[in-house]
């Protein structure tokens, strides 16, 4: 199984703090959400961040490209 991708929309995150709160490991708030690491192994919860972010900054991609969350 190959990394995911993570990307934060800076012009879209209200820096609530959900992904912080979530997944404290990968998300990191200066001014707004920032991936501590773009490219990580794998992990179910930067999905349950990515789906808990209430304005969908949050976008997790597989290695193949595909989108893994948020999810319509």
């Amino acid at each position: 199984m190959g990394k995911w991708q993570l990307q934060v929309d800076g012009g879209k995150c209200v820096a609530s703090g959900m992904c912080e709160a979530i997944a404290p490991d990968h998300f990191r708030l200066d001014g707004v959400s920032q991936p501590i690491d773009p490219s990580i192994d794998p992990d179910q919860v930067v999905v349950e961040a990515a789906e808990s972010c209430p304005v969908e900054a949050i976008l997790v991609r597989g290695s193949d490209g595909a989108v893994v969350a948020p999810t319509a």
